[in-house]
Order: C-alpha cells, then sequence, then structure tokens
C-alpha cells in the first residue's frame, strides 16, 4: 500500500486531474441537484406561488443565526457542538495556507491566511466534533432510529480529510509525502459526494428555508423558527 502511495505518478494524478475532476463532478451535481429540486417545486402548484422574499431571508437568517429558533435553544450543546463543527469545517481549508498556496500557483490568486496554530487547533475541533456527531447517532435513541450506515460514511468523508491533512503536516503515523496524498485523495472523494449525500444540504438548506420560510410565514402567518 505505501509502495502505491510512494509512486510519483499518484501523487501527480491526485494534485492535478482528480482535483479537477472533483471540482467537475461537484459543480455538475450540485447543479443538478439544484435544478432538479426547482424543476419539481415547479410541477407543485402550492410552491412556487407562496415563495417570499421576506419570509425567505428572514427563516435563512434565523437558522443561520445561533440559538435562533426554538429546536436550538431546546438542544444547547448539539446547538454549539453543529456550529463550531461548520464553522471550522468551512473557514479552515478555506484559509488554510497550503491550500492558498496551490490556489496561487494555479491562478496567482491568493488571500488572508489563518495562523497554523490556529488552523491546527480548528481541525482538531472538526475532528472531534465528527467523533461526538457519531457517538450521538450511536447512543441517542431518537436519533439512532433515523440513522443509517450512510450516516456514519458521510461523516468519516467529512472527518478524513481533516484527520490525513493533520497528520501530513505534522509528518505523524506515515511519511509525509504519502499521507498528503491520502490527504487530497479523500479530499477529492468528499468533494464529489457532496452533491450525492446528505452533504448536499450545504446548498439544499437555501431551498428548504425559501420553502418552508415562506409556507410559515406567507400561509400560516406563523414562524418557522
Amino acid at each position: 500500500m505505501e509502495q502505491f502511495f510512494l509512486d510519483p505518478s499518484i501523487y501527480t494524478l491526485a494534485r492535478g486531474p482528480l482535483v479537477w475532476l472533483a471540482f467537475l463532478v461537484f459543480l455538475i451535481g450540485m447543479f443538478y441537484r439544484v435544478f432538479t429540486t426547482l424543476k419539481m417545486a415547479k410541477k407543485e402548484k402550492v410552491i412556487y406561488p407562496y415563495l417570499n422574499l421576506k419570509y425567505t431571508l428572514r427563516s435563512i437568517f434565523r437558522w443561520l443565526m445561533p440559538f435562533g429558533s426554538i429546536s436550538m435553544r431546546k438542544h444547547p450543546w448539539f446547538t454549539a457542538v453543529t456550529f463550531v463543527f461548520h464553522i471550522c469545517l468551512i473557514a479552515t481549508p478555506l484559509f488554510l495556507t497550503g491550500h492558498i498556496e496551490l490556489w496561487h500557483e494555479s491562478w496567482r490568486i491568493s488571500w488572508w491566511a489563518l495562523p497554523v496554530s490556529l488552523a491546527d487547533a480548528m481541525t482538531v475541533i472538526v475532528i472531534l466534533c465528527s467523533i461526538l456527531l457519531i457517538f450521538r447517532r450511536l447512543y441517542q435513541q431518537d436519533i439512532k432510529f433515523l440513522t443509517s450506515f450512510s450516516d456514519y460514511i458521510v461523516i468519516i468523508l467529512v472527518a478524513l480529510p481533516f484527520i490525513t491533512g493533520f497528520l501530513a503536516h505534522h509528518e505523524l503515523l506515515l511519511e509525509y509525502k504519502i499521507m498528503l496524498t491520502i490527504h487530497m485523495i479523500s479530499g477529492e472523494i468528499m468533494l464529489i459526494a457532496i452533491p450525492f449525500t446528505r452533504l448536499s444540504h450545504m446548498f439544499m438548506f437555501f431551498l428548504t428555508r425559501a420553502h418552508t420560510g415562506s409556507e410559515f410565514g406567507a400561509v400560516r402567518h406563523s414562524r418557522d423558527y
């Protein structure tokens, strides 16, 4: 296995063509998901006529704000874990020095980067939160009842790029280049998986809130939060 990842062609493949393939599948897949969802919504007579920008924005704002809904306030520890998890999950790869350098090499663009120590801490937070989310699905009965095997796979897919990135950066467990190759491949797999798994909620969330917020606000004259 180590010899496989030590092969220079595997590293070159992971650093080049696979990156483009992953982004292509991600973009086309998400476009297709959003397009088909909107197309189905058009067929439903009760969705489009009641879409309302005011209630859509109100709903999105409330659900993006920590403890903005009754459900969040009823489960404070889970809300805190979820918000910290999502913030670190999005911000860490976007503002990681190594990732920004790759963007600069390819496109000559760069932006502010996180201090290394802070990026490390945020990476560890994502890993710990992933473990907590797995334990929650294993031991909280109402959640366990609704959990399928694929839900555990999704959490692992999210955590793997952070685990392997952390190990590669600190040169732990395996040789640096091997771990870096595994890190790149795991990140690409996660990116490809987004349109086809629950991870698609990163975009579908806004469509859901548009529908639910408009229905509750414009039709039921009540709040959805």
